[in-house]
């Protein structure tokens, strides 16, 4: 039996790193019974986007200013951190702890244990490979000293239903007596959402969270990319269809971008890059993870949409003939679940959209995990 949210008072929440609100849209679609009390971002053009979605904006100065005292004036009973990535990513020097990016994320946690009321539920979301950092030692260490019971994830969107490869580490932890719904998972590392259905996992299921069967079968059960669209185009003549899912600013934005063609791949790019560039079909049940560098680079930064079909007359197309376009900034914001309410202001820079979803996370990932944190075993 589970403790009823109507219940209780809600829960006092801080948010650390907040960006364009990605964790703050996950709370709301989990449906947990919580207040976001403070955010905290140190990018100014983040913390307008901010602003504009959720009429708050976050504070801006350098969490490393933060100290004990200043976090127990929220009586924050959770703490939801995104900290920078950088110092752990494949393409970075994975410097972990010495990399300065890092340095805030450490300060925090080493203020829980001078906390004269430290958080009791704490979530924390980064990239693959934070999970073998010494930054990774550290924020365990600090969690079981104090008192802290952790349950690890990696997972994707795929897994989700969503047709986006995004992997990500997540750590969900309670301060005891607090326990999870499925306690013998406790300080694991699963690569399953088995527990947030309250399922368990055994070691045949590991050996198969490994195989290709396993992600074929997720790949089915995806819905396919052309449900995420704002448009379709095929071509780039005027006898062109388009078609929109979303009436709000950001989509008329993307549109009236469109009519200039901006997201079109220049034949330049197509011809130098082409073999290097991951391309997708309206059909297709995957893309890529989108980077912060997206549409300023075309290699490994993100899928490309092919605007035809695969088959013209008969024949197989060229890379030319695919009239490859970027997804746009209102698709990228549906791949990773936010709500059409969400907008950009109108001066943000379209390389600047793109940058902050890069850094963002997923609404449909994250949203499941801090229902399941939240539920409390009575």
């Amino acid at each position: 039996m589970m403790e009823l949210e109507g219940s209780r008072k809600p829960w006092r929440v801080l948010e650390f790193y907040s960006g364009i609100g990605g964790m703050r849209y996950s709370l709301l679609k989990s449906a947990v019974k919580a207040t976001v009390v403070e955010a905290f971002d140190i990018n100014d053009v983040a913390n307008d986007v901010y602003q504009h979605n959720f009429g708050h904006r976050p504070f801006q100065g350098n969490i490393q200013t933060l100290n004990a005292t200043d976090l127990d004036r929220y009586n924050a009973d959770a703490w939801l951190l995104s900290p920078p990535c950088q110092p752990y990513t494949r393409q970075g020097l994975q410097k972990g702890s010495c990399d300065a990016r890092a340095s805030s994320f450490i300060k925090i946690l080493e203020l829980i244990p001078q906390l004269l009321q430290p958080p009791s539920y704490l979530f924390v979301e980064n990239v693959v490979g934070f999970e073998t950092s010494d930054t990774h030692e550290i924020l365990v260490k600090i969690l079981e000293k104090n008192n802290f019971v952790t349950q690890e994830f990696i997972l994707s969107p795929l897994q989700f239903g969503l047709p986006y490869s995004r992997p990500r580490y997540y750590c969900l932890a309670k301060r005891k007596p607090l326990s999870f719904e499925v306690p013998e998972f406790n300080n694991q590392l699963l690569r399953t959402p088995g527990p947030l259905l309250g399922q368990t996992e055994s070691a045949m299921e590991k050996e198969r969270l490994q195989s290709a069967e396993y992600w074929d079968e997720l790949l089915q059960a995806c819905q396919p990319v052309e449900h995420f669209l704002v448009f379709k185009t095929f071509g780039k003549g005027e006898d062109s269809s388009t078609y929109s899912f979303h009436a709000n600013d950001s989509a008329k934005s993307d549109r009236s971008d469109e009519e200039n063609n901006v997201y079109f791949v220049p034949s330049s790019l197509v011809e130098r890059w082409g073999s290097a560039m991951d391309i997708v079909y309206p059909h297709s049940k995957r893309c890529c993870c989108f980077t912060k560098s997206y549409y300023r680079y075309v290699k490994g930064t993100g899928s490309l949409l092919a605007t035809v079909q695969e088959k013209i007359e008969n024949r197989t197309p060229s890379l030319q003939d695919l009239c490859l376009r970027y997804f746009t900034p209102r698709e990228v914001a549906n791949l990773h679940s936010f709500p059409e309410d969400f907008q950009f202001p109108q001066h943000i820079s379209l390389r600047q959209r793109y940058a902050m979803l890069g850094n963002s996370l997923s609404v449909g990932v994250v949203a499941p995990l801090l229902q399941y944190l939240f539920i409390n075993p009575s």
